[in-house]
């Protein structure tokens, strides 16, 4: 078990709120530039990579999507004493937000910490309730005139968190999902003669609404589709079997089903058999809530296509202290490969 924890650690710590993924989509182009035929990027802003299949008379086409957006923030309004308020870009704990530092993208990168009202002049009911992100503000440490200079409404925020190896777990803020941006790019890295074109397709703004995933597909018209992503892994104290979803450290999960997608029967059965003949560690994910880039690749091409999922179990999903297992990350890379080069080999008319 190895990974390139050094390469993760570039993609993982580089800033790409929704809306707002140049910095990533720059680094996606510049590694994957040398791995592929050809590289475009489409109206929306993703990224899409063609590696051409090395015998396919019929032009079938794998969309592989990971993306490249992180859950963030965006400045709405900047107050008399230069603190910021925000708007979320994607979904958050409001309780995870206490005390953390940011990093506010403006005419350059300010360090900030996310404030609210101290616990000492809380009245005995604020304190049992529970926060919301309104509770929260973003103070820079600077006069008003200094804020002006750097920050305006409309610029984006992220969180300041690097990535840290603990035991075999790697943890940082946004392993979702660029780990899964990571393992694309570490398939390409390795994948010589795929039978189909395999459309490596690292896409924006799924956090928002897997808005750049449903454009991609509408344009490529994939034939099968694979989604990257990550998944919860509640193996934590306190929870029961039923909940667990996925665990750490137990391979890579083959998705069944989520809240947007029920995942093609044939593509599930071909990834369980594809891990197993390759001994591939794997584990079943049924996640009952949040939904992945999937449902775009499974219905906005034109005739839809065969879709599934290889997700990566994450534990503290949507915090800045997310956490997956090596194990895990690299068991991923193996079977999105094994899949690619075996596609043509399964009978999909069963």
């Amino acid at each position: 078990m190895s990974i390139n924890t050094a390469f993760l650690k570039e993609v993982c710590e580089i800033a790409g709120a929704p809306g707002f993924e140049k910095r990533i989509r720059d680094l996606v182009v510049k590694e994957v530039t040398p791995l592929v035929d050809e590289v475009k990027i489409d109206n929306i802003g993703n990224v899409i990579a063609v590696k051409k299949g090395k015998n396919n008379p019929d032009g079938k086409k794998v969309m592989v999507a990971a993306h490249m957006d992180e859950i963030g923030f965006i400045v709405n309004h900047i107050d008399d004493n230069g603190f910021l308020r925000f708007h979320t870009l994607g979904g958050f704990d409001p309780k995870t937000l206490t005390a953390q530092r940011v990093i506010v993208h403006g005419k350059k990168d300010l360090v900030g910490v996310m404030g609210s009202k101290p616990i000492h002049v809380m009245s005995p009911e604020e304190r049992n309730k529970m926060p919301k992100t309104t509770d929260y503000f973003i103070d820079l440490g600077l006069p008003k005139e200094e804020v002006d200079k750097y920050v305006k409404v409309g610029d984006p925020i992220t969180r300041d968190r690097e990535l840290v190896e603990m035991g075999d777990c790697v943890n940082c803020k946004s392993i979702d999902n660029r780990v899964a941006v990571f393992i694309l790019i570490e398939a390409l890295k390795t994948l010589e003669n795929p039978p189909y074109d395999v459309y490596a397709t690292f896409t924006v703004q799924e956090e928002v609404g897997l808005r750049g995933a449903n454009v991609a597909a509408h344009g490529i018209n994939p034939d099968f589709g694979i989604a990257l992503d990550t998944t919860v892994a509640y193996d934590l104290p306190g929870a029961s079997p039923h909940e667990k979803i996925t665990e750490l450290g137990k391979g890579t999960a083959v998705k069944i089903m989520d809240a947007m997608t029920i995942c093609d029967y044939r593509m599930v059965e071909f990834m369980k058999k594809t891990a197993d003949n390759k001994q591939i560690q794997w584990q079943p994910e049924i996640l009952t809530a949040g939904g992945t880039d999937t449902a775009g690749v499974q219905r906005m091409g034109k005739q839809g296509a065969i879709a599934g999922a290889i997700s990566i179990p994450t534990r503290h999903l949507h915090q800045v202290i997310e956490m997956a297992h090596k194990h895990d990350i690299d068991s991923s890379i193996r079977l999105l490969n094994a899949c690619l080069e075996g596609i043509d080999q399964y009978d999909w008319k069963h």
